[in-house]
């Protein structure tokens, strides 16, 4: 086990599974020389050489499509886009082609391709940094949608995404790439896919979050125990496939959902969770379900502080939500 943070453990997820298999390799913006704009990457290219680490021009689509031939003829590609706000020139190639290539071809070309993108708020980058829009790809058959909140599951989801044969969309959130650092496991550690994690036990009321915003709702948690409100926080790793299981569980046990993201709220998400509840947990239900959430406006920049969920806006609504019983 060492100490990471979650970009080094990115970073180390990239290595060992460069290390393990020669078909994997990775492609994208200033990643090779310069390490990636977040040093994701930094030392790969030393390690591993430019047929391996592969920077390319500024063309998302050029990237996006590029890793669709290779994984066609055998390779296991990971490119990164930048930011997940430049991904958009590579929805077609996304959703028309990486995303159909198995189904359409009855299995015979799974595609290993995992695309990662740093996503979301928290470093003054304003609308065209900071955008968290991963319920598009949660919209699209055939993708898988992973996002890690500590350290070590961002390279164990990884390491998964990296075998799995339906192409992944791995979103890192960049916020924490620094902010949380934990235990790592050493060697091919893998967390499986569609199996959520249970941050925080409680009896009294459920909240739901990923990636950045699990240490503000873990902070809420702490400050409802102080008024004898135990919450109970669940991660749920990965969005495709989604641990249904263990939210139905928790909910039941609870009787009371908040549901947490800093996407907006406008088919963000945390309707498909609530609808989810709504279908199979009606009769665990206690009061409303609620919803934490960004807004449905452009990201700012100056108020970017009022626009993401904190520990007190999430606690209002956890507040509420057994105050509503």
């Amino acid at each position: 086990m060492t100490e990471l943070t979650l970009v080094q453990a990115v970073n180390r997820g990239l290595a060992e599974a460069m290390r393990s298999d020669p078909d994997v390799l990775i492609l994208g913006e200033d990643i090779g020389v310069n390490g990636g704009v977040f040093r994701a990457t930094e030392g790969l290219f030393k390690e591993f050489g430019e047929s391996r680490v592969i920077d390319t021009p500024l063309s998302e689509t050029g990237i996006v499509g590029t890793a669709i031939g290779m994984a066609l003829y055998g390779l296991k590609p990971i490119a990164e886009i930048q930011f997940l706000d430049f991904i958009y020139p590579a929805f077609d190639q996304i959703v028309s082609e990486l995303a159909k290539m198995r189904y359409r071809s009855g299995g015979q070309f799974p595609c290993h391709v995992v695309i990662r993108a740093p996503y979301g708020g928290g470093i003054k980058g304003g609308l065209y940094h900071s955008q968290s829009t991963e319920a598009y790809f949660c919209h699209t058959a055939g993708l898988k949608v992973a996002i890690p909140s500590t350290p070590a599951d961002a390279k164990g989801l990884l390491l998964t995404a990296v075998h799995d044969e339906d192409p992944v969309i791995f979103l890192e959130p960049k916020r924490i790439y620094r902010a949380v650092t934990g235990e790592v496991p050493d060697g091919d550690h893998r967390v499986p896919f569609g199996s959520a994690r249970v941050v925080r036990e409680g009896s009294d009321v459920s909240l739901f979050a990923y990636g950045a915003m699990v240490p503000p709702t873990v902070e809420a948690a702490d400050l409802l125990v102080k008024e004898g409100i135990r919450a109970e926080v669940i991660d749920p790793r990965t969005l495709v496939p989604l641990d249904e299981a263990a939210i139905l569980a928790s909910v039941e046990k609870t009787g009371r959902a908040v549901v947490v993201h800093e996407a907006a709220r406008c088919c963000g998400f945390g309707g498909e969770l609530a609808a989810i509840l709504a279908e199979k947990a009606f009769y665990s239900l206690k009061a409303p379900i609620g919803r934490v959430t960004g807004y449905d406006t452009p990201f700012p920049y100056a108020l970017e502080h009022l626009y993401l969920p904190n520990a007190e806006t999430i606690a209002h609504a956890a507040r509420s939500a057994v105050q509503a019983s």
